[in-house]
């Protein structure tokens, strides 16, 4: 490496990145031969430190972008892409790493404006494997060129649902993770929101497909993108009422309020609103397909890809949030979102999704606001399985209380204007009177 680098060095800035990329096709076309995994070592990568991410002003930058574009769609072999592209952009923990991860930003961002489906690909595969600290940077990334900076871009970024679906559902699983409604400014812009809520609308297997086209082993790594965005999806929903209630007014310079926007929710406005509930329809109908799934992967009972341990800080959270919201005037909003709660636990449990006890949920569940349907859901099936086929534990939709009582009715939660059913004392195991839905 060391002949390369001296040749490298009188070569002026754009040249030296060009040649670095063509030693290092040649370099991993040459070890793929030998090894189907080959170890990037030292020398390529502080090739690429040197040439690729510190000497080039900004139009150089912008033709290097042209040119990787252009080299990844022509290069045939994907062992190639993909390692060339791990090589390019897998972070090393050192300070090259925030350029390496500005120029991964505008590659891909590059790539999703000319439909450069290899790129999309490798990126998907980057995000798969990448820490999620990076991943949220990137998801940043796109989304400010998409949805922030250019009003209307984003229907650039809606065109790569049919072109990548599998980018799209990392895309999806990043997003979830960086807005997670924990503040204002984390709550996703209304342009995301909605491209996302269609893209699954649309195909809700769209969020499975990395579940569906990875070999898995039962504990999956810390600090990594989980396999589908289920749980961020999940706490968008069940967090969207109140943390829209919560949410300030705008105020202007002048210190005035500005002019109150027209709501159909408490601080949510009606296009959020029914995106929202829309959503949590897609999720429940997600859920719903999962058994058959984890079944045919040999992992039902054993994988939790929604993990117990990620529904805590969810419950922390909207209690708290519950508790900030002066419940006299946040009644509805708290009640929207313990149903929503509700019907995703039941659903989730009842297809081996979330793997817990009726007990670990009583206990997490114990210090939330009263609620019927939760309350309903954490007190078990009202009668014993006559079904010995299936799994101790399981709980089908056929144990469901009737519809009146039932934890997952006929409408998901959507319309915190309906009226409630009053206030009953449950037991488990007792039978209730069949109500229908109002």
């Amino acid at each position: 490496m060391s002949d390369i680098r001296h040749s490298l060095l009188r070569r002026d800035a754009l040249s030296a990145a060009k040649e670095v990329l063509y030693h290092l096709d040649i370099y991993f076309s040459s070890q793929l031969q030998s090894a189907p995994l080959p170890i990037v070592d030292k020398g390529p990568v502080e090739l690429l430190e040197e040439f690729v991410f510190q000497r080039l002003n900004s139009l150089q930058e912008l033709q290097l972008l042209e040119i990787m574009c252009n080299y990844f769609q022509e290069q045939t072999k994907d062992s190639v892409r993909q390692i060339i592209f791990s090589s390019l952009f897998s972070p090393q923990g050192n300070k090259a790493d925030d350029s390496r991860m500005s120029l991964l930003g505008k590659l891909v961002s590059m790539a999703v404006a000319v439909c450069r489906i290899p790129v999309l690909e490798c990126a998907a595969s980057w995000l798969q494997r990448t820490p999620v600290v990076y991943c949220v940077r990137l998801a940043r990334a796109l989304v400010d060129d998409y949805c922030c900076l250019v009003p209307g871009s984003v229907q650039t970024l809606k065109q790569i649902f049919s072109a990548s679906p599998r980018f799209c559902c990392q895309f999806i699983t990043s997003v979830t993770a960086l807005y997670d409604l924990a503040s204002d400014d984390l709550i996703p812009p209304l342009d995301l929101l909605e491209m996302i809520v269609n893209w699954i609308f649309e195909d809700p297997r769209l969020i499975l497909i990395t579940f569906l086209n990875t070999p898995i082993a039962a504990n999956l790594p810390i600090g990594f993108l989980e396999l589908t965005p289920l749980t961020g999806l999940i706490r968008w929903c069940v967090k969207a009422p109140l943390a829209y209630k919560r949410k300030k007014k705008p105020s202007l310079s002048n210190g005035h309020v500005a002019p109150k926007v027209t709501k159909d929710s408490g601080g949510m406005d009606r296009d959020s609103h029914l995106l929202y509930s829309k959503l949590h329809l897609s999720v429940l109908q997600v859920l719903m397909m999962l058994q058959v799934h984890l079944t045919e992967k040999n992992l039902y009972g054993r994988l939790g890809l929604i993990l117990f341990d990620h529904m805590v800080p969810l419950v922390e959270e909207i209690n708290r949030l519950a508790d900030e919201l002066n419940p006299l005037n946040a009644s509805q909003e708290i009640e929207l979102s313990l149903d929503r709660l509700a019907q995703a636990l039941q659903v989730a449990m009842a297809s081996g999704a979330l793997l817990c006890t009726r007990d670990d949920l009583r206990t997490l569940c114990s210090r939330l606001p009263h609620n019927n349907l939760l309350q309903l859901v954490i007190s078990g099936p009202v009668q014993q399985s006559p079904h010995a086929a299936l799994p101790p534990g399981f709980y089908p939709h056929i144990h469901t209380p009737p519809l009146g009582y039932g934890a997952v009715p006929a409408h998901p939660a959507a319309h915190p204007a309906l009226p409630t059913h009053p206030g009953h004392t449950f037991i488990s195991g007792m039978t209730f009177p069949f109500r229908p839905i109002r």
